[in-house]
């Protein structure tokens, strides 16, 4: 337990733009999608840059072997959209390639470990994934950009590599004993047997060949051409039972966002098999129990905000039958452009470095999907041919009030997603609070596991305040463990817009646009 006298506090400032926002758990990636904004693009297609960015200087996180979940206003027509690009298991899957060993842990989602952790690490681990056709799709229907355009600060990023930063040293360090397993993997983050040190150059063998590739042949070319030929031969050299035929039948699905409204507002996630429902059931229980906010958080507001995060998590838990869903492999971004339109995009290898392998060929690495699904027949959870992923925390919001979208929020971190999401958002509509001011606030965390975790910085009257009703944790916002998630986001405040990324995290950061200077910031 971390106390108050071990607290420490970090801050970053706020950045402004008025041309275009773009916000993002790195910063290298957040200028990318700037980078595109300034060359004439949308929201759309800053975000979509950005996130192939992400793949190539946070690879535990995201890249072209990841799914997730994109909403988006289109500031022009007045609507909001959501494109789920959710894993599907392979068609020819065979439960029987997991059998439960019950001598092992259970999974971060709280299923059954299966013999040689199948289900979690390598090749038979691996869902269909579908970031690359969210992020086609989007495109098509709402960018101003093309794939290869979008593409282009990715393949700079991964030709010349990046120096690894000492959070980068710290999230491969944590990932030892896995990434040791895959040869390709530990030679390119274990090199002499050791996690690769600050300053040294991070830089995966033929990432940047399969990117131009598909700069090149478009999502075509990886879901029905050469290079998904190459990825499903490399998998199946691996074990994997995914075969060309699950590629080509991959669909991203886009449909009306889940709405909820609060203080005017009405928020906007992707729907049932997201965090979406828990977020709208906290704003519900919010609303109906502080129908008047005073003018800043109260101890009252705190215990209010902290039953109703259990309240939503205990109807997930009934409607779900999930344990727990504590894999943290994700990335968030956030972006908006002087037209009005926003994005926010959550999109996830599952665990860090999903399944631990990076393909030699193509360098990718790969999602351990699989996971989330039960090796046990019979429940809504088993896992079956076909199935695409019908659960998960990620919570891409954005907010819209009188026909605008006022802001766009996500984060990364498993079960501590959906907490901080919604009360960064309540934060913002309940009390007025800034983008900067809601994101350095502190923060609890619930998600009925029987106890909350509250950061020291709230003070001692609310800290009482919740341990009169809560088995209380009190721990501050330390790097890692991430324990209140890690938030990025953008907002329209005046005649500006504001980007923001956790304070705690090192490398994340926000990139702006200035009209007047025609360039990114």
């Amino acid at each position: 337990m971390v106390t108050a006298a071990d607290q420490w506090i970090t801050t970053k400032p706020a950045v402004t733009g008025d041309g275009g926002m773009v916000a993002a758990q790195h910063i290298a990636a957040a200028r990318a999608g700037a980078t595109m904004l300034a060359r004439g693009g949308n929201a759309v297609d800053a975000a979509v840059a950005a996130a192939f960015a992400l793949g190539a200087v946070e690879p535990w996180m995201c890249g072209l072997g990841g799914s997730g979940f994109m909403v988006v206003w289109l500031a022009r027509e007045k609507r909001a959209i959501a494109l789920d690009f959710q894993g599907v298991l392979p068609a020819e899957l065979d439960r029987t390639d997991y059998p439960i060993d019950s001598t092992l842990p259970a999974t971060s989602m709280g299923f059954p470990a299966v013999r040689d952790f199948a289900n979690t690490q390598g090749a038979r681990a691996v869902t269909v994934p579908g970031a690359v056709a969210g992020f086609d799709h989007a495109l098509r229907s709402f960018g101003r950009k093309s794939l290869a355009d979008a593409l282009v600060p990715a393949i700079e990023l991964a030709e010349g590599g990046i120096p690894a930063s000492w959070f980068c040293t710290l999230m491969i360090a944590s990932e030892m004993d896995i990434l040791a397993k895959d040869p390709v993997a530990a030679s390119i983050y274990l090199p002499g047997g050791a996690p690769l040190l600050p300053g040294a150059t991070m830089k995966i063998p033929n990432l940047a060949r399969t990117l131009r590739r598909l700069a090149e042949t478009g999502a075509e070319g990886f879901y029905r051409g050469d290079l998904g030929r190459d990825l499903v031969r490399e998998l199946r050299a691996q074990g994997s039972r995914m075969t060309r035929d699950d590629l080509a039948a991959y669909r991203v699905m886009e449909h009306e966002p889940m709405r909820a409204t609060h203080r005017g507002a009405i928020i906007h996630t992707p729907g049932e098999q997201s965090g979406g429902p828990r977020q709208r059931d906290f704003l519900a229980h919010v609303a109906a129990e502080l129908p008047e906010p005073p003018p800043v958080p109260t101890p009252g507001s705190w215990r209010i905000y902290a039953e109703a995060l259990e309240r939503a998590w205990h109807a997930h838990r009934a409607r779900n039958g999930t344990l727990a869903e504590v894999g943290s492999s994700t990335s968030s971004l956030s972006a908006a452009d002087a037209d009005g339109n926003m994005v926010a995009v959550t999109y996830t290898l599952l665990d860090h470095f999903g399944a631990g392998i990076t393909l030699p060929e193509t360098g990718l690495a790969l999602n351990n999907g699989v996971s989330y699904f039960d090796p046990r027949p019979g429940l809504r959870t088993s896992m079956q041919g076909g199935k695409r992923i019908n659960s998960s925390n990620m919570v891409p919001t954005v907010a819209v009030r009188d026909g605008k979208a006022i802001f766009a929020i996500g984060a990364s971190g498993g079960d501590l997603i959906m907490p901080c999401v919604s009360q960064i958002a309540a934060l913002m509509l309940d009390f007025g609070m800034s983008l900067e001011q809601a994101f350095h606030s502190p923060r609890i965390d619930a998600s009925h596991r029987g106890s909350l975790r509250a950061n020291p910085r709230l003070g001692q009257a609310v800290l009482d305040e919740l341990a009169r009703h809560h088995s209380l944790e009190i721990s501050g916002n330390v790097v890692m463990p991430k324990l209140y998630a890690c938030p990025s986001g953008v907002a329209r405040e005046g005649d500006v817009m504001v980007g923001m990324n956790d304070p705690c995290l090192p490398d994340g950061g926000a990139a702006g646009v200035r009209r007047s200077a025609k360039g990114a910031l």
